[in-house]
């Protein structure tokens, strides 16, 4: 087993459950992901470009669904989280029951159709 899916295996629940139920999402919503273990945490990548990562707050209490080129992203953003983070906006879950199947798959597609833009919006200088 890679240290990607042991990261989401060693959760407690109800985090493995949201982990498990979230990566089952992405694989059927983006085929050619992969997930892969970077920063200590899981993160899905198309080629080498990364799509989301998944982070657990044991502490807080939550699972972070993040978005690396979430200055771009135009779907759902009243249910996205940035706090205090200049770059990243995550959908955030503390039950299963809060995953919204529909809001996320819409996100991830964004978020892939997005991939070729920068972490930052760049304003047009011209």
């Amino acid at each position: 087993m890679n240290p990607a899916e042991n990261y989401i295996l060693n959760q407690p629940e109800p985090f493995r459950s949201i982990l498990l139920h979230v990566k089952n999402v992405v694989e059927h919503t983006i085929p050619n992901a992969t997930m892969k273990y970077k920063w200590k945490i899981s993160c899905f990548y198309i080629d080498k470009t990364p799509l989301c990562y998944l982070n657990v707050s044991q502490k807080k209490g939550f699972v972070d669904v993040g978005f690396w080129n979430s200055a771009h992203l135009t779907k759902h953003l009243d249910r996205m989280v940035s706090e205090k983070r200049k770059v990243v906006k995550s959908l955030r879950y503390t039950t299963l029951e809060e995953v919204d199947d529909t809001v996320l798959m819409e996100v991830l597609l964004e978020a892939e159709s997005l991939k070729s833009k920068g972490f930052y919006k760049r304003e047009d200088l011209s």
